[in-house]
């Protein structure tokens, strides 16, 4: 089994407290609601939803995963009440399985996109 760590950087317009309760606490109900072209459901399989919490994530049919990964976010607040997002990724593929770098990578942009469809809903949802 091979492994590539993966690591991102980027800002969204939203409070780092509002997306630790989008991705920690409400993730199983909101993160199906808006995206779910992507995302069939999502359950914790054990802890609460802070630290070292195991979460099972499915996806749309039809997406095939040739790796498991572990993450790692660090939300920190901007001045302008905002949030610079950090994410530590490490992605083990499965035996037997082929992927290049440049796939994982493009893969960790589409999660800046999630991270972007949060933003967009919490900006025309300002009380959610």
């Amino acid at each position: 089994m091979g492994l590539i760590t993966f690591e991102n950087e980027f800002s969204v317009a939203v409070p780092p407290a509002k997306l630790f309760k989008v991705y920690c606490l409400e993730t199983d109900t909101l993160i199906p609601k808006i995206l779910p072209q992507s995302i069939k459901s999502s359950e914790i399989i054990e802890g609460n939803g802070g630290p070292g919490t195991i979460r099972k994530v499915t996806f749309v049919e039809g997406k095939s995963l040739i790796l498991s990964s572990l993450s790692y976010l660090l939300f920190v607040p901007t001045p302008e009440g905002g949030s610079i997002c950090k994410r530590t990724s490490k992605y083990y593929i499965k035996d037997g399985a082929e992927i290049k770098e440049d796939q994982i990578k493009k893969d960790g942009k589409k999660t800046e996109g999630l991270f972007k469809a949060v933003e967009a809903y919490f900006l025309a949802n300002p009380d959610a």
